[in-house]
């Protein structure tokens, strides 16, 4: 009955779909996905009805996700030291090491506080009489939980009181519990989110979750090992000792010294820091040894064996074509099976045997037969449908969904109070993987009759009101930082003032006068022997493709702040994202009323980007390095559009005023590089005496500019004005 009411009334969320998505859109909720050896950077499909947990029923599920993690962890620590499971026959040696994830490099290593899987995402289904079977044990990156925590977030804010008449338990600890199994297991140092780059397709969490735990978010280049200690390096060079790495990037790329030589993503040395025992690395490498999907044949006996009891959780039957009575079972029985190539992820690799013709089914016999250790089959789990709101019509329509639970082990052992549900895209497909398409939905676990849990006692830690005003001190900025903050206060400034210098001369235009643009179009160093004006204004305003149009300026001051969510925060991000969304809009209604009014928004978006950085949390010197480059930008502008010397005392005060804080400070290259650039140009301009002042600001950063040699600076945007370049 409890089940039953909060499931009617979550149907009001149905009502606020496009609400949440605006919001998620403009909180640049993405997960990428590839497709054709191309990446897209899609918003992430989410449903608005939630899957609902009974609390008695998610309380059995959490006693046997802790049993499971606990005994896949004991494994870890075994087959890695003594390997009594090996001599004790609870699975065969040829299967330990014969698994793609097992890495005699970390043999004989034990992590800092004895923990392989500090985070672990079991795959779940429940099947049609009620019973939760587990898919797979992922223990190396397993990535979804922001998703979830992000969409709560909006959900509690959309419908309060919803939320009121329905107990669920409280989500947003996720980020605490994270914090707290990577503080338990440091080192000695700060603490990191290591991602592989913009591109990765998890990068909004891995930089949402750097944002909530406090972290700093580090690219590869960002760090280094000296003497086997990790090291991460700010943007003068100095070097900072590294305690505990959150890595978002697989085993095979994580040290080119000691995995593959090839790899260009990962941090030359780090495996010898974490054997040495200098360093914690969250999951541990060699991780894969375990949620190797053969693997995951033997985790029932793990758990009699490691713990002394029956497992709580079900595995799918399933059979092991390495064993030839289960290959014969598994040949025999093709047209039946699921069939799953150990060596893949994210629903890749997974063939339903139904779905093949005679020809097929030979092939993959043949290759069964071949590689029997590569593959696994299962029996197909008729696992229960949940609605889905169809976003066109409205109407409810069933989807397979699984569900990936998040178990976090620090001190102890904690299953997160919620979960992300998967659904397929596709009406009847099973596979609901985010890589193939799939969407997502909130998952609701219901409290007990006493009210909502939450995952600490209560009175266990003081509640912080400003949770996200824990930023990050300029200390943590690094060079490819410092450049994306400068940059982006270029790119956002040129935004604003371009389009606001630009409608003036359009309206002349528009009283017939075509030839006054050209005064506009010579002070950005546009071309002026425009045939066509209206193509010209078009790719001026919205040709993607032109490094010079207020388009293209907004992406890449959104490719800029992407990068800086942990420091700006993804409040003051919203702007940027809706900046772009802004363009993208005004450019399919170009020509039309609509987009003047598009454009109107997105200058909005500048000064309440601006205004949130001023008025946040955020470090005053971090601050300095966005509004420096900002106020550079307007000097350069407001000089090529010939503004008086009277009018540019304003901006020349505002950045004096921001480079006070960075007294004595290291100066970054791209401060020196635009000073010195802007000086040169401004006695041609007729700005000489501008010009002496800021060379004065260029002297004062004599012997402070960072020429520490740096590695490759990742998101590194130049800024030239001349179109004659392309």
């Amino acid at each position: 009955m409890i089940e039953s009411a909060a499931r009617k009334l979550a149907m009001e969320l149905v009502g606020h779909r496009d609400a949440i998505n605006r919001e998620l859109s403009r909180n640049g909720v993405r997960f990428g996905i590839y497709q054709n050896g191309t990446y897209h950077d899609r918003l992430f499909p989410y449903d608005p009805i939630p899957r609902i947990i009974e609390s008695d029923e998610f309380d059995d599920m959490e006693a046997g996700l802790k049993q499971r993690v606990d005994a896949l962890n004991a494994y870890l620590r075994d087959i890695y030291s003594d390997k009594r499971a090996i001599k004790d026959g609870v699975v065969p040696e040829e299967y330990v090491y014969t698994s793609s994830g097992y890495f005699p490099q970390v043999n004989g290593v034990m992590p800092p506080g004895g923990i392989f899987a500090h985070i672990a995402g079991e795959d779940l289904v429940q099947g049609q009489d009620g019973r939760w079977w587990v898919l797979e044990d992922n223990l190396r990156i397993p990535s979804g939980a922001s998703y979830p925590l992000f969409a709560r977030d909006i959900e509690r804010r959309i419908s309060p009181s919803l939320f009121r008449n329905v107990h669920v338990r409280d989500n947003r600890d996720y980020p605490r519990l994270l914090r707290k199994s990577m503080d338990f297991v440091s080192t000695d140092g700060i603490a990191v989110v290591l991602t592989p780059g913009r591109c990765n397709s998890a990068f909004f969490e891995h930089a949402y979750l750097a944002e909530k735990t406090g972290a700093a978010l580090a690219f590869p280049e960002d760090l280094e090992v000296v003497d086997n200690k990790l090291y991460f390096l700010d943007y003068s060079g100095k070097r900072h000792r590294v305690g505990v790495v959150y890595r978002r990037l697989s085993d095979e790329y994580l040290d080119p010294f000691a995995f593959n030589p090839d790899s260009v993503i990962g941090v030359p040395g780090i495996l010898s820091a974490y054997r040495s025992g200098n360093v914690a690395i969250v999951n541990a490498p060699g991780n894969g040894a375990a949620d190797d999907k053969a693997i995951y044949y033997f985790v029932p006996d793990m758990i009699r064996y490691y713990l002394g009891e029956e497992p709580i959780l079900h595995n799918a039957p399933t059979y092991m074509p390495m064993f030839e009575r289960d290959r014969n079972e598994v040949l025999d029985r093709l047209g039946e099976l699921v069939i799953k190539d150990v060596a893949e992820a994210g629903g890749y690799g997974v063939v339903f045997g139904s779905s093949l013709d005679a020809r097929q089914r030979e092939e993959l016999a043949d290759r069964i037969k071949a590689e029997p250790r590569r593959f696994i089959a299962q029996e197909v789990i008729q696992f229960r449908d949940i609605d889905v709101a169809n976003p066109k019509t409205g109407e409810l329509e069933p989807r397979k969904c699984d569900l990936r639970a998040f178990v976090v082990t620090g001190k102890n052992t904690h299953v997160w109070y919620s979960g992300l549900t998967r659904y397929s895209s596709v009406p009847g497909q099973m596979i609901v993987n985010s890589s193939q398409g799939g969407g997502f939905k909130d998952t609701w676990v219901l409290a007990k009759d006493t009210g909502v849990e939450h995952d600490c006692a209560p009175g266990s830690e003081s509640v912080r009101v400003l949770e996200q005003s824990r930023k990050h001190p300029l200390a943590l900025v690094t060079a490819s930082k410092a450049d994306n903050l400068f940059w982006l206060g270029r790119y956002t400034e040129r935004v604003f003032t371009t389009l606001s210098q630009f409608f003036p001369f359009y309206d002349r235009v528009m009283d017939t006068d075509v030839d006054a643009f050209r005064p506009f179009a010579r002070a950005l160093d546009l071309p002026e022997d425009f045939e066509d004006f209206d193509a010209f204004i078009h790719s001026f305003l919205y040709d993607e493709n032109n490094p010079d149009s207020v388009r293209s300026a907004i992406v890449y001051a959104f490719n800029n702040a992407v990068i800086l969510r942990p420091e700006l925060g993804s409040r003051s991000l919203q702007q940027v994202e809706l900046a772009m969304g802004s363009i993208v809009e005004a450019s399919v209604c170009a020509g039309a009323d609509a987009d003047i009014f598009k454009h109107r928004d997105i200058a909005d978006n500048m000064l309440a980007f601006w205004g949130g950085v001023e008025d946040s949390p955020v470090d005053p010197t971090l601050k300095s390095f966005i509004f420096v480059g900002k106020y550079m930008e307007r000097l350069d502008l407001y000089t090529r559009f010939g503004y008086r010397m009277d009018e540019l005392k304003a901006p020349l005060a505002k950045l004096a005023n921001y480079l006070m804080p960075l007294q004595g400070l290291p100066v970054p290259q791209c401060f020196a590089e635009g000073l010195r650039w802007l000086v040169g140009k401004l006695p041609q301009r007729g700005y000489g005496a501008l010009a002496d002042k800021l060379g004065v600001l260029l002297d004062d950063f004599d012997g402070r500019i960072s020429t520490k040699g740096l590695k490759d600076l990742g998101m590194l945007n130049t800024m030239d004005m001349d179109a004659a370049r392309i």
